[in-house]
Formats: structure tokens, C-alpha cells, sequence
């Protein structure tokens, strides 16, 4: 029963970090598409949308399968319960960059007066979540705290692109079509940036056993 655990708590851990993979692969795509204006590459991301979910259905049932066949305790059930978790934050993340490359396909591959550059927010919120995956794989305590404390920024240049967009629309509003949604990508990758940080949040679980995804960050002791 043992090398039974072993070998499901092993194959759940590689089918999550897979996914990872995989999610943090799209998200960068969807970028580099609004980026470069590849409308190729962003209907690829939407039509391949699939992948990623059969992915997430394929680690749910085997944390499933392992908890019903060899009942795990301490250690093994926390991490069956952060995998859990963080696969349904994963699968938000790669609708995310689905919805960026829809975003960028229904208006932003159009020739508009006004532009936004997304490149900083996205530069962030990319290296949140390979963060937070790496936190994952090491168990890193300290850089799972790290992208808790990233979020912040992306909140900060939503803000700004907000702003920046509200004030674009005053002074072309027969584009108001296009800047909503280029605004609306702005808070597509926001939200990527929050189901990051809720990974970070279930990797602090994993590792301290403390639940703190509705607290202010706490002072590490």
C-alpha cells in the first residue's frame, strides 16, 4: 500500500507541474499574439482551449482516485488538497489567455489611433506565476510570499490602464468598442495575477499547514 501511495502522490505531482507547464506556455502566447498582433497564434490558443482542459479533468480524477483507494493522511491529504485547488486556479488561468486572445481577435488586431502597452503588467504577472510554480516544485516558502506581495503591482498598473483607457474613450469615443476591450485584457491578465497568487497562497498551505488566503499577508517570523 505504501509504494502504492508513493507512486500515485508521484504521478500527481508530475501531471500538475505538467499542467503548469503547459498554462503558463499559453498565457505567454496570448501576450506575445496582442503584442505582435499575431491573430494566428491567438486563434490557435482559443481552438486548443481543449488541451488544457482534458489536463485539469485528468489530475482531478486521479487526486480523486488516490483518495478513495488508499485514504491518505497528514502530509500526503495536504498535498492532494493544494492540487486540487491549484488545478482549478490553473484552468482559470489558461481561460484567461483564452479570453485575452478572443479579446485581441474580436477588436485589437484593428488599426486604432490609441494603443496600450501591456508589456510591464504582463512581464509581471508571467513571472508571478513562474514563481509560484517554482515555489511548487521547491516547496519554497519565501517565494511563494514573494508573489502574494507581486499582486500588488499588477492591481497598481490595472489601475493605471483604467485610467489611461477611461481617458482614451473621452477623446475617441467612436472607438469605445475597441478601448473596452482593450481595457477588458487588462483585466484578464489582473485575474491571472489573483489565481496566481491564490497558488502561492495553497503552496504556504502545503508547506505551513495554515490557511491564510483571507488574511492581509502576515509578517514572516
Amino acid at each position: 500500500m505504501t509504494n502504492q501511495l508513493t507512486r500515485a502522490m508521484h504521478k500527481i505531482k508530475n501531471e500538475i507541474l505538467s499542467l503548469g507547464a503547459m498554462v503558463e506556455d499559453r498565457f505567454k502566447k496570448a501576450i506575445y499574439a496582442v503584442k505582435t498582433k499575431d491573430l494566428e497564434l491567438a486563434i490557435q490558443i482559443i481552438e486548443t482551449d481543449y488541451l488544457v482542459d482534458a489536463q485539469e479533468i485528468e489530475v482531478e480524477e486521479e487526486c480523486v482516485k488516490t483518495l478513495a483507494l488508499y485514504h491518505p493522511v497528514a502530509t500526503d491529504l495536504r498535498l492532494i488538497t493544494a492540487v486540487i485547488k491549484i488545478n482549478n486556479d490553473l484552468e482559470r488561468i489558461a481561460d484567461y489567455a483564452v479570453n485575452i486572445a478572443r479579446r485581441f481577435k474580436t477588436s485589437g488586431q484593428r488599426s486604432n489611433s490609441f494603443q496600450y502597452d501591456y508589456t510591464a503588467m504582463a512581464e509581471q504577472a508571467a513571472e508571478m506565476l513562474k514563481f509560484a510554480l517554482d515555489a511548487l516544485v521547491s516547496l519554497d516558502r519565501d517565494l511563494a510570499y514573494k508573489v502574494r506581495e507581486m499582486d500588488e503591482e499588477v492591481n497598481t498598473m490595472r489601475n493605471e490602464a483604467y485610467r489611461v483607457m477611461k481617458d482614451a474613450i473621452r477623446k475617441n469615443p467612436e472607438q469605445v468598442e475597441e478601448i473596452i476591450n482593450m481595457y477588458l485584457i487588462s483585466r484578464h491578465i489582473e485575474r491571472v495575477g489573483d489565481h496566481t497568487k491564490n497558488i502561492a497562497e495553497e503552496v504556504i498551505y502545503l508547506i505551513e499547514g495554515e490557511i491564510i488566503r483571507h488574511s492581509g499577508i502576515p509578517i514572516k517570523k
